[in-house]
């Protein structure tokens, strides 16, 4: 037989995601708490079409309205209800016809006839079975399960959003700490003396300066006070590239002021994170949230700025091992600068234990957001999240529905994030891979 007649198969590659994938597939508890986030993320998208006052679709007068969809447009500004639907009892309206959603409430709503908590297995006065809180009702008759349903959304955009902001900062100075040590980063001595004498007047001027500005704004509302920060860093960022690329260069043609020395970012960036670690967590949050004005994004932002420190250390520890690799040499033999070098191939190769950070982050965020909702601080009394319904449960301490069920919401949730982390743990365990 010749060598043309024989056909060599070649087993194609496979992708290191696509070998982890199919890692984390043989833990079936894992697998099932990653459909159950999937789930949830469901929910929290579709929260407005699954609960809600409002129709999905009906016909009012002759016409075709989406009412769920007309509120997005309305939220954006681009349109105003029609004077038919200002200020009116959704239930009341004489419809042509309507689909209601599953469950027909919003959590602000109020149900005077089943006020002072009825639950689920009480008697409700209510029109029909439609109307029914299979959930039961709070203190003031807000619907549980649509209670619920809308906090979903507040549990899951609190924990991604925060571990967003806290991965960024996390991977930005662990990154930076790891590849650089306390030799590799090296400046001109006259950029290191300016840069340490500007700074601190930087700072003044961009945020000392403009202190009541910010605390006003923070007062005001979040959006307000993010304004007025990209305001101070915009300032900052002015002044320092002024500094570094318009009065440096023209001193460093002395001799003397050329010269190249270490700037220690690993061991400065490591005592910061030990300083973050060792301030209460809580605390801090509680105390920066005493002096602004009740808001969900103020809760993501400061539990994001308070929660880097775990993503840092990982991705230090990993860049410490990824630096001295064969094609980080090659990169830097390409003339390739340090930080493409580090965006483009330290970072991606060195994601594998962050991600394992976040998923248990994400669990620890959402128990923080309970945590402060259930004490009545950070979130503002009219939204309603698994940590205030929790709460509403110590003014109703005979309304058992009150606790279960966010309380079981509560643990479900950070229990699969958890499992889906140890998930992770094992699929990236190298030792574990056949």
């Amino acid at each position: 037989m010749s060598d043309s007649n024989i056909q060599i198969q070649q087993k194609p590659s496979e992708s290191f995601w696509k070998g982890v994938w199919k890692q984390f597939v043989k833990n079936k508890l894992a697998l099932y708490s990653f459909r159950f986030i999937i789930a949830l993320v469901f929910i929290a998208v579709f929260a407005d079409f699954i609960a809600n006052e409002k129709p999905l679709i009906a016909k009012y007068k002759g016409e075709i309205i989406f009412p769920v969809f007309k509120e997005y447009i309305i939220d954006l500004g681009l349109s105003e209800w029609p004077e038919d639907f200002q200020n009116a009892e959704w239930r009341r309206i004489e419809f042509d016809w309507a689909v209601f959603p599953l469950v027909p409430y919003l959590p602000k709503n109020i149900d005077f006839a089943n006020a002072q908590s009825v639950g689920p297995f009480d008697e409700q006065r209510i029109e029909s079975l439609r109307w029914k809180h299979w959930l039961g009702t709070d203190e003031l008759g807000h619907d549980v399960l649509s209670g619920m349903i809308h906090g979903t959304r507040i549990a899951l955009l609190v924990g991604l959003v925060s571990m967003s902001i806290a991965a960024f900062i996390g991977i930005l100075l662990g990154s930076i700490a790891g590849y650089f040590g306390d030799t590799k980063l090296q400046m001109s001595r006259i950029r290191v003396i300016l840069n340490l004498v500007v700074l601190p007047f930087a700072f003044f001027y961009a945020f000392g300066t403009r202190t009541y500005i910010l605390q006003d704004a923070l007062s005001s509302s979040f959006f307000s006070f993010l304004a007025q920060l990209f305001v101070s860093i915009v300032i900052m960022g002015a002044i320092l590239f002024v500094l570094n690329y318009l009065i440096v260069p023209r001193l460093k043609s002395v001799k003397a002021f050329s010269k190249k020395v270490s700037i220690p970012v690993d061991i400065l960036i490591s005592r910061l994170i030990e300083v973050m670690v060792s301030i209460p967590t809580l605390f801090l949050i509680i105390s920066i949230i005493a002096i602004a004005k009740p808001s969900i994004f103020i809760v993501m932002a400061v539990i994001g700025l308070t929660s880097w420190t775990g993503i840092a250390r990982f991705i230090r520890a990993e860049l410490l091992r990824v630096r001295s690799l064969e094609y980080i040499e090659a990169a830097n033999a390409l003339g390739y600068s340090e930080f493409r070098t580090i965006l483009r191939h330290a970072i991606p190769n060195a994601l594998s234990p962050v991600l394992i950070a976040i998923a248990f982050g994400i669990a620890s965020a959402i128990l923080t957001e309970s945590t402060l909702s259930f004490i009545g601080i950070g979130v503002p009394p009219e939204t309603m999240t698994w940590g205030s319904l929790l709460s509403s449960a110590r003014q109703s301490t005979a309304a058992w529905w009150l606790a279960i069920f966010p309380g079981f919401a509560i643990f479900l949730t950070v229990t699969v994030y958890n499992l889906v982390g140890e998930g992770l743990t094992d699929a990236l365990d190298p030792r574990l891979k056949k």
